[in-house]
Order: structure tokens, then sequence, then C-alpha cells
């Protein structure tokens, strides 16, 4: 019986897999983060495109956990996804390699609104080593961040947090979680270990960034032994559930995720906070690119499009607590909290009259703090090096103490998103980057 159910269902997927293929030029193959879309949108946009064009389309949505599991499908396989969302580093080795399409902005009577992603998002996507091409024709910037601490106040004071040296101090051993990403973690403590030579400006700080030779792994390398029997664990998603519940109280962390541990600590009473150390420290983002093997451009071109409503944009921020692209007025007084938050300077995403505004410093970053950080790059030939690298500081430092709590973590978390898929909620969701 179940032989022949596996049956029916192999061929289900191979009829539906036919149609899809007979219909392609009304399909658009949508390949996402997992968690990292206002889901209503997907049916509007249906419904919206074929206001645009006069032409039906049906979105096939699926999802990715790890960039490099997403570009080994389309680099490799040559899978013909329309639609993509990898990280910027994964930008800079698809254009390498030669495996995106420019994405032209003609949409004909319908506003180009690709022109509203913030232009220090530009920016920061101008500095990606494209080999010659210019990665703004290529990727339109969908949500970013930084990369910080993660700390309870109460037993960490906001003093501390303003250095990454807080990391390796003995008296918070055992307290201290380590997201398991090894180009945010050696970004961040790269531009730590080279501040003097960044501020004196022997070397610029995006050069920094691009720095994966041995003698700068070596540095990196030493500086987390120092610290690593502090650490109680490298996570990929579990820290920010810890420190909700007072069983860490440091946490190098991404923003979103700090955000979201913020959010859910306050709801049982306990307090957490974030900080970017004053040495510097990385931007990351997210941006839509349509892949060389895409089959249906046009309705790719408007989908993307479609994401840089400013009213979309800010139902995606909602949902999934991470921050958009998209800069302009609706985005920033939709942010302003002047009951919740003190005016900081946000002009670099908002322009000239966000000098002084009540944003989430979270989210939103003072100019001063976005002024000593800058983007990450892909390392090329190197990234082995770096790999070896992180797999000994972490090798070393398993215990079964550390693999208990990792089980018992996960086993928490998984539960936790069974029971919050039973209820239609939209919260604060959070997926890895790396």
């Amino acid at each position: 019986m179940n032989r022949i159910i596996s049956i029916l269902i192999c061929v289900a997927l191979t009829v539906s897999t036919f149609l899809s293929a007979a219909d392609r030029d009304h399909t658009l193959k949508v390949y996402n983060w997992a968690d990292y879309i206002d889901e209503d949108l997907i049916a509007e946009f249906e419904k919206w495109y074929e206001e645009q064009t006069g032409e039906k389309v049906q979105i096939v949505y699926q999802l990715f956990d790890i960039n490099e599991v997403m570009l080994s499908k389309i680099e490799k396989g040559h899978e013909d996804y329309d639609v993509v969302c990898p990280s910027d580093y994964i930008i800079e080795r698809m254009l390498r390699e030669d495996l995106l399409l420019p994405i032209e902005r003609d949409f004909g009577s319908t506003p180009d609104y690709t022109g509203n992603v913030a232009p220090f998002i530009m920016k920061m996507l101008g500095l990606i080593d494209a080999g010659g091409r210019d990665a703004n024709q290529y990727a339109v910037p969908y949500m970013w961040g930084t990369t910080g601490i993660l700390y309870n106040p109460k037993y960490v004071s906001p003093e501390e947090v303003k250095t990454w040296e807080v990391l390796r101090n003995p008296k918070y051993a055992g307290k201290i979680y380590v997201k398991d990403a090894f180009r945010d973690v050696y970004t961040a403590l790269l531009i730590y270990l080279k501040k003097d030579e960044i501020d004196s400006g022997k070397i610029p700080l995006d050069q920094v960034t691009r720095d994966a030779s041995d003698e700068s792994i070596a540095l990196v390398e030493n500086w987390l032994n120092s610290m690593k029997d502090g650490v109680q664990g490298w996570e990929a998603d579990f820290g920010k559930e810890l420190m909700t519940k007072e069983k860490g109280w440091l946490n190098m962390s991404w923003s979103g995720d700090a955000q979201w541990a913020i959010d859910e600590a306050e709801k049982i009473g306990v307090k957490l906070d974030y900080s970017v150390p004053q040495e510097g420290s990385n931007i990351w983002f997210d941006a839509w690119v349509i892949p060389k093997y895409a089959r249906n451009v046009k309705a790719a071109r408007y989908f993307i499009d479609f994401m840089c409503k400013p009213e979309n944009a800010i139902r995606n921020m909602d949902v999934i607590g991470y921050v958009s692209s998209i800069g302009g007025k609706e985005i920033l007084e939709a942010q302003m909290d002047a009951d919740k938050y003190e005016p900081l300077d946000a002009s670099y995403f908002f322009g000239p009259e966000a000098a002084s505004v009540p944003v989430s410093y979270v989210l939103y970053p003072d100019k001063s703090v976005i002024d000593r950080c800058t983007m990450m790059h892909d390392n090329g030939d190197r990234t082995e090096a770096l790999l070896a690298m992180w797999s000994r500081v972490k090798g070393d430092n398993a215990n079964t103490v550390t693999y208990v709590i990792i089980a018992i973590a996960l086993l928490v978390l998984v539960l936790a998103l069974v029971l919050s898929r039973r209820k239609k909620h939209h919260g604060r969701y959070s997926r890895s980057r790396r």
C-alpha cells in the first residue's frame, strides 16, 4: 500500500512539473530564505502583475537556508529560478562567475519603485568587486543590518560592550554565545584588531574587509583562541532564544536577531540591549537578483519592483523583523516612535531631514556607528583557509556540555516553531545567513 502511495505521489509530481514546464512563460520561480517575506504578498503580486501587464502569472515559491546551497543549484544544476535573494558576498561571487542577468528598470506605465532603495545601501552595493561590472545593474537590495553584541544589561554594562574585548572577559565565561558564521566573525574582529591602522589612515576600512592573508587569518585565530574557553556555544539560530531566558549574557549577533530577542524578552520581563562596538563592524545585506538561467525575466523584474513599493517594504519588515533597504518618507514615518526611542542621526539612510529622528538604534544605528562599518566580501580561493581556521577554533572547544546545550536549545526551537505555525501569526522571524 505504501509503495502504491509513493508511486502516485511521484506521478503527481511529474505531471505537475510537466504542466509547469508547458506554461513556463506564465510561471515565476522565486527562491528565497525561509520566513523572509509577508507571504500574503505572493498572491497579491500575481493579481498586481496582471493589472499592470494584462498577463497572468503563477508563483512557484521555494526556500533555501544556506547561500551555498542556492548557489550550487544555479551554478552546477543550472536551475531556472527567475528571482533569488542571495547575500552580499554571494552576489559578488555570482557576478564574477557570470551567473546573473542585468535588471532592466523599464516598466512601461508602472512606476520604477526600485529607485526607492536608500542611496546608502546602493553605495554599499557599489563596493562589490564584480569583475568590472556595476553591481547596481544586477541586484536590488532587499534587507540589511549590522553585526554586533546582544547583551543583558543586568549583568553586562553598556560601557563594556563598546568594545569587542568584552567577549573575552573571563567574568562572563560560560555566558557567551557567538554566531557560527565565520565571515561575519572574522570581518568584525579583523576590523577590531586593525583599528589603529585604520584610524591612522594606513589601511582603508574597506580594504581590511577584503584581507584574508595568512597573517590576518592567524591574527584573528589567535584572538579567538584566547577567548574561546569562555564561549558556551557557537550558534546558528538558538543564541537569541537563550538570551531571552537569561541563559546567555552576551551574544555576537545580527541586528535583526537582536531586535527579535529584545522584543521577545520584553514580553516576559527580561531586558536585553544591542551594541555595535566602537572599533567598528560589518554591514550585511541581501538583494534580489535574476540568475543567468531564468526563463521569465519580465515577471522577475516586476516582482522585484513590487517588493520595492514602500507599503510592501513596511509589511515585510513588520512580519520578518529585519530592516528593508527601502528609504524615503513613508518608511521613516512608519519607523518613528518618540515614546519609545531617543532621537539619533539617520541622515545617512533617510536624508538630511533625518539628522535627529526617534527610530530604533538597533535597526537604524546612529551615523557615527555606520561610519565605522563596511560590507563583507567574498574571499575567493582564500575561503578554504578561513573555513579551516574556523574549524580549528570551534573543534578544539567542543565538549559534551556544549553539545547537550545545543541539542536542548534546538529541540526547544523546533517545538516553538511547530506551535507558532499552527496559528496565524505575523511576528518577527529569523534565518541563518551563513
